[in-house]
This record gives C-alpha cells, structure tokens and sequence, in this order.
C-alpha cells in the first residue's frame, strides 16, 4: 500500500489542504471543501488541524479490515472499528479523519456550522458530510457497526 492507495502512514498526519495526495483529492469534492473550510477557522483559532485518513482505496481499506480482524480476534468485533471496503465511507471518500485532539474537539463543537458530524461515538476523529451547513448532526451511531 502506498499513497496512491489513501496511504497516510500510521501515526503521520498530512495538511487537509495537500491537494496533491489521494487521500485528499479524492475526497467528495462537497466533503472536501467542507473539511477545508473547517481547517481555515480552526487554524485561525489556532488550532492544529491534520488528515490521519481520507479516500482509502477498497484494498487499502480491506487491509486495514483484515489487520483488525487479527487485533480484535473477529470479524464481529473488527467490524466496531473498520467496515469492510464494500460498507466504508472511505472508500467511497464521503469519510474523513481528524487528527489531533484539540482539533476533533473543535470540529466536535463547531463542524455542524460546516455540514460536517462525528458519526460514530467511539471514534473523535470520524467526520462525514451529514447535515446542512449550520443544520444539526444526526445522534452518533455507538461505532461504526452500529
């Protein structure tokens, strides 16, 4: 898996404005003026906000499947944490990860004003397209199972 597949390495973070990268060009075009509208006020506010994940490529994602079905001990409970590549949001580029705490807590508070939610209540860093601009965010599902 490389960079063509969505790669940001594990504990790597890349600018939501690195329009060079998969991860980030293939994002929904509305997910990805949103999460970089986002990024301009959040950094104004000095906040430091990054992409941990983006667009995955569907073998990138079933990777990423199949490495937390060893960690977890089963599909069941993989299946909390990553979906498969036919289920992910990713793969499709309707998904985005936040990193760094300060910055998840900012889009917590603020990413309705933007479309953007946190959709699964076990992952802070989850973002998807899910409400108008400035409309309210669907209740959190408890994980991405369900």
């Amino acid at each position: 898996m490389g960079a063509a597949d969505g790669l940001i390495e594990e504990g790597e973070a890349v600018s939501p404005f690195a329009d060079d990268l998969p991860a980030i060009t293939n994002l929904d075009p509305d997910l990805r003026a949103a999460m970089q509208n986002a990024a301009r006020d959040a950094i104004a506010d000095e906040i430091d906000f990054v992409v941990t994940s983006g667009w995955r490529s569907a073998a990138y994602q079933q990777s990423l499947l199949d490495a937390a079905v060893i960690e977890y001990g089963s599909l069941e409970a993989a299946g909390e944490f990553v979906l498969s590549p036919e289920q992910s949001r990713h793969v499709t580029g309707e998904a985005v990860d936040i990193g760094r705490t300060d910055a998840d807590s900012w889009l917590s508070q603020h990413g309705a004003d933007y479309g953007l939610c946190q959709t699964y209540a076990n992952e802070m860093w989850h973002f998807e397209l899910a409400t108008e601009p400035g409309g309210d965010c669907p209740e959190q599902l408890p994980n991405a199972a369900g």
